[in-house]
């Protein structure tokens, strides 16, 4: 090991900054994030230092550097673009043996600003000696999708608890298996939720039962998988798939967003088709219940989002009845994702003010669906579930008043490598189907909208066009 990794309290502590540019600017901005009083030396400063300066924030001092501008101070940075300047306060802090780093010059370095994951009071440093500072950053870009932006919340809390737990067990051990299950289980989890309150009671009580082994609470997370393209996961969907201990997911979860799932989870299949369902809603719901209530950590899985059209609100009620924790990640609608990856904005200035999700999954050829309120002028609808009810949608669209020549799209495994795009008009669109073998899923939009199609088309899919 090169490099001695260290974090110094800087809090009020002269610093010198040596240099006015954009690099000067940058480093000035990490050491007033940790508090250090912070001098500048050079003739001229850009605008965000002059800012700086002017809110009071640092002290300029308008000058070229000489040594006397070391006194007092207990750490350097130089940014110049003077490679002999550089040198020369490397030389200088060396006698006087004051940290310091110059900027792209390790050799002249006796500390290394690593790149940084902020999760106060967590901090993670990355750094590779100076080496490739671009790897730091990149490396940096990988963990931040791995800590949840509230570590910083849960450090605090377990820090307003350690002297409790302290007294509660005695023993390390205790209170190291004690931890392990309060940051591997549901507290933790509210608190990345924002639930605060209810993460602290919760750590409380598990405080009062007295023993370190303590019971497991299940707790079920409600995840939107997107609408294919494993890239479009947020996350917090990325994080909760990977310690999910069972998953439950549907049939238009693509698989390549399944297989991100951790290795040794059990799966259950719970898909539904237009007549066939795997397991019945109902049966869905209690099994949510009954697993969380063996202490697992439940994943259930929907394509798209599960507040539109996924029945998200049918399962978490059921949960809240049985006290049962939980949280809903929200993922990209199906809408959302085909169209932008059809190259069909839902929404333009020119074309479209409003937009309507409805869903087309009708029962016995009937529907209740407000016609009067789908045929509107400058308006999108989008349209789910759809494909086995074009005849009855198109016809009562064009009974209602409706243009025969609306433009309209049939969006098919949108997002995905297999996209592919139907571009038709609204009589012709219960045709697509049966010519073209269009399978769920598919997304339906109908609107001027579509037309824009061939000008704003960016991701590559297959494309047929039937007028």
């Amino acid at each position: 090991m090169e490099n001695l990794p260290i974090f110094l309290k800087l809090q009020q502590r002269p610093c010198l900054v040596v240099g006015g540019g954009g690099v000067a600017s940058r480093k000035t901005q990490h050491l007033l994030a940790a508090g250090a009083k912070v001098f500048v030396v050079s003739p001229e400063i850009d605008t965000s230092l002059e800012k700086l300066k002017q809110s009071g924030q640092i002290i300029h001092m308008q000058q070229r550097y000489d040594e006397n501008c070391l006194e007092g101070i207990e750490l350097i940075i130089a940014a110049t673009d003077d490679i002999a300047l550089n040198g020369a306060i490397a030389e200088h802090a060396g006698r006087q043996n004051i940290l310091i780093n110059v900027v792209d010059n390790p050799e002249l370095c006796t500390f290394i600003m690593p790149s940084v994951i902020d999760r106060s009071p967590v901090i993670v440093a990355i750094s590779t000696g100076g080496a490739s500072p671009v790897l730091a950053r990149l490396l940096r870009t990988r963990l931040e999708t791995l800590i949840p932006s509230s570590y910083g919340k849960l450090a605090a809390l377990i820090g307003r608890f350690r002297n409790k737990v302290k007294q509660q067990f005695p023993e390390m051990q205790q209170r190291r298996r004690f931890w392990e299950h309060i940051l591997q289980g549901p507290v933790a989890e509210m608190l990345y939720a924002g639930q605060d309150k209810n993460a602290l009671a919760l750590l409380e009580k598990q405080l009062e039962q007295g023993s370190p082994d303590i019971e497991s609470i299940g707790e079920v997370y409600l995840v939107g998988g997107g609408p294919g393209d494993p890239d479009l996961l947020t996350f917090r969907a990325l994080r909760l798939m990977q310690q999910a201990d069972v998953v439950l997911y549907d049939r238009l979860v693509a698989p390549a967003i399944v297989a991100l799932v951790r290795k040794d989870a059990e799966r259950i299949y719970v898909g539904k088709a237009r007549d066939k369902h795997a397991l019945p809603q109902k049966e869905i719901n209690q099994l949510l219940v009954d697993l969380a209530k063996q202490g697992k950590r439940v994943l259930r899985l929907k394509g798209g989002d599960p507040f539109i059209f996924g029945r998200g609100g049918e399962e978490i009620e059921l949960l809240s009845e049985n006290n049962i924790p939980f949280q809903i990640v929200p993922g990209i609608t199906a809408a959302s994702g085909c169209a932008s990856y059809a190259g069909i904005p839902l929404t333009h200035r020119d074309y479209a003010q409003s937009c309507l999700f409805i869903t087309g999954h009708l029962k016995d050829g009937s529907t209740n669906l407000n016609w009067t309120a789908l045929v509107q002028p400058q308006q999108t609808l989008a349209v789910y579930m759809g494909t086995h009810g074009l005849e009855i949608l198109s016809r009562e669209l064009i009974k209602h008043g409706m243009a025969e020549t609306t433009p309209a799209a049939i969006v098919q495994q949108g997002t995905t490598s297999e996209q592919r795009v139907y571009i038709t008009t609204l009589k012709a669109l219960p045709t697509i189907p049966k010519q073209h073998n269009v399978k769920p899923p598919s997304m339906i939009i109908i609107g001027d909208v579509v037309s824009l199609h061939e000008k704003l088309a960016w991701f590559k899919s297959t494309k047929v066009i039937e007028k």
